[in-house]
């Protein structure tokens, strides 16, 4: 799947169909393969080379897509930075990649401004919107540029763009995909999802610039249109569903409990909804029983990270709120590999596991990772013969095929000898009819080395206390993977696709010397 190719197709068959809408503002196909031709030309004129690093930094926005497509078509590398991140943290991911050139929100510039003389390789720098004096104006740029597609002969192994790793243990780190892997991964997507047609409206509630923005060429390629939000609010998302029509949504669990919480929202209209999208998080059995109330059972769960995309799916079909408690136990699952996927699951010597033993999730899928940028041997230690990926995450398989996840290596509590699995924790604690979101992390302990903290956001009006959490985990997972602590907090830090980070769980609301209370 060739990205210039589909934005001839798309402009040929769907030309004046509406590719892209946000804020009111409409594009059509037409519209979008002129506007990604001119910015690709653009970049040329402005001395940026095929293969070099080109940075983003938006919040979602009309020029989201074309900025997508203009850099596939012109061969650049597109890195999106982080919009919610201070100027030092995307300063970092400038000078990671090399990125020539920066394209970027009038709304963003003067945070990046204060960093850029740091970024030795950025030497074009466009803006998007209100442009101080000096800089290049966006419109004006493309303005100036041909509406003809370059013939710079992309080709299926060159790279296509660097995805940043969330971070949960440390700096992220570059994930290189090369065009073959990303549309192949786009193309994985479609299939599991029963494919898109030209009557399809997605609508993305998250940054497009990263996880909402993960099947632009397949939608580009069936002539479906997206709709992008600006920010998420619960009542603007169902007002465009009603509007819009909207067929296809992803949505972390965190913004579907957000959701089914609006007031009258089953007075509501969302029969045009399809399919629901939901992973990067553990989602509670209340809300998934609530969000099926609500929708149907049109509901898919993912999983994948940066690095390989998608390895599992759980389809409708294995969506049981009730029967058998095999059944039931489905929901607990990420599903099964998807149809072009294997999964294995290996111990600390790389040897296969039997079924349902706990061990490190290694995949092999249609949207591996290039290589991790600028550090081969990060590489060597990910990528095994074969197109395998060392996942790091740790699961393990049913008989019947599903893969049931435990969580990351890196995250594994060794309290007094006994290795505890914080998803384990959490979703006992999600089960709590008062919490709304949890997370779990190891503190220091000065008997057991290292015992379960739990940072817990109550549900809107419901109460809870330590004590009863810590008597409700003993309940659940027994007395040795208790957990020993709570922290109650507004809400919990994420990523921008919804993400818990748990290092940041740490630092925020644990500390260094967390009280103790149910050793």
């Amino acid at each position: 799947m060739n990205p210039t190719n589909l934005l001839i197709k798309g402009a040929q068959i769907y030309g004046d169909r509406t590719a892209f809408a946000c804020d009111g503002r409409r594009q059509t196909f037409a519209e979008l393969c002129e506007r990604a031709a001119r910015l690709a030309n653009a970049l040329r004129a402005g001395g940026i080379r095929q293969g070099e690093r080109v940075a983003v930094l938006s919040d979602n926005a009309f020029e989201a897509l074309e900025q997508v497509a203009g850099l596939a078509a012109g061969g650049y590398v597109r890195c999106a930075l982080y919009a919610h991140e201070p100027a030092e943290k995307n300063l970092y991911l400038l000078q990671l990649t090399g990125a020539s050139a920066l394209i970027v929100q009038d709304t963003h510039y003067a945070a990046i401004a204060s960093v850029l003389a740091q970024a030795s390789d950025v030497r074009l720098v466009i803006v998007v919107g209100d442009t101080p004096d000096g800089r290049q104006d966006y419109e004006e740029t493309l303005a100036a540029a041909s509406a003809e597609l370059p013939d710079v002969g992309v080709q299926p192994d060159d790279p296509h763009l660097i995805r940043f790793s969330s971070g949960t243990t440390g700096k992220p780190k570059g994930i290189l995909h090369s065009v073959r892997g990303w549309t192949d991964m786009g193309n994985e997507f479609a299939l599991v999802f029963g494919g898109f047609h030209a009557d399809d409206r997605y609508l993305a509630a998250t940054p497009f610039s990263h996880a909402a923005g993960l099947l632009a060429w397949p939608l580009v390629a069936a002539g479906a249109a997206s709709v992008v939000m600006p920010s998420f609010d619960p009542e603007r998302w169902l007002d465009l569903v009603e509007r819009e029509r909207i067929s296809f949504a992803i949505l972390p669990p965190t913004v579907i409990q957000m959701i089914i919480n609006v007031p009258a929202v089953e007075d509501r209209d969302l029969s045009s909804l399809t399919k629901v999208v939901y992973g990067s998080a553990p989602i509670s059995e209340a809300t998934l029983v609530a969000a099926l109330q609500l929708w149907g059972n049109i509901m898919y769960q993912t999983y994948g990270q940066s690095e390989a995309m998608p390895i599992s799916c759980l389809t409708p079909r294995y969506h049981h709120t009730e029967g058998t408690d095999e059944q039931r136990s489905w929901l607990r699952s990420a599903g099964r590999p998807t149809p072009n996927s294997m999964v294995r699951i290996v111990g600390d010597d790389g040897e296969d596991l039997p079924l349902g033993e706990v061990g490190e999730i290694v995949a092999q899928c249609p949207g591996v990772m290039h290589s991790i940028w600028g550090d081969p041997g990060a590489t060597d230690e990910r990528l095994l013969p074969g197109g395998w990926l060392r996942t790091r995450d740790m699961g393990y398989l049913s008989g019947d095929g599903f893969l049931f996840l435990a969580d990351r290596k890196e995250d594994m509590i060794i309290s007094g000898g006994f290795n505890i699995w914080p998803m384990e924790l959490e979703n006992a604690l999600a089960a709590h009819p008062g919490v709304q979101e949890v997370s779990v992390v190891g503190v220091p302990h000065p008997k057991w080395g290292e015992t379960p903290h739990a940072a817990v956001v109550l549900r809107p009006g419901a109460e809870a206390t330590e004590e009863e959490l810590i008597r409700w985990t003993r309940d659940t997972v027994g007395p040795i993977k208790k957990i020993t602590g709570v922290s109650f907090a507004e809400e919990l830090p994420k990523n921008p696709i919804g993400k818990v980070l748990r290092r940041v769980v740490r630092e925020q609301y644990v500390g260094d010397s967390p009280r103790i209370t149910g050793a």
